[in-house]
């Protein structure tokens, strides 16, 4: 059963349109602009520790991929907040992002945290 968060963020790149990283385009591509991945996620009262956890498995993996920069955990200060965590991650590139996301789907090995709902969008910097 595919892990209902990577489903979200799968679903995510898929409609970005853009293809998987070929040896031709990767030669083709001469600087790939970096992407910011900003999750959101709903976490019922009790579930922070499993989803903390959850949060750690992934990082571990994604930071082992390709392309990885960084990637941030952020706690919501009040305990009314509707997202109560948001991750905030860093790519070198959309394709490199999309190559992580498929090895972890493939990999299937995520922990599911009944009731943890992610909201996952990708940017770019347009500012600073």
């Amino acid at each position: 059963m595919r892990h209902p968060i990577i489903a979200a963020v799968f679903a995510l790149i898929t409609l970005t349109g853009a293809q998987p990283m070929t040896a031709q385009s990767m030669t083709a591509q001469s600087a790939p602009e970096p992407v910011t991945l900003i999750n959101p996620f709903i976490v019922p009262a009790g579930k922070e520790d499993e989803a903390l956890a959850m949060w750690q498995r992934a990082r571990d993996f994604m930071a082992a991929q390709p392309g990885y920069i960084s990637t941030t955990l952020h706690r919501a200060l009040s305990p009314d907040a509707r997202y109560a965590m948001i991750n905030v991650a860093q790519w070198e590139s959309l394709t490199a992002f999309q190559a992580a996301i498929a090895a972890m789907q493939a990999a299937d090995n995520l922990p599911n945290v009944e009731g943890v709902i992610g909201d996952p969008q990708l940017y770019r910097a347009v500012s600073q």
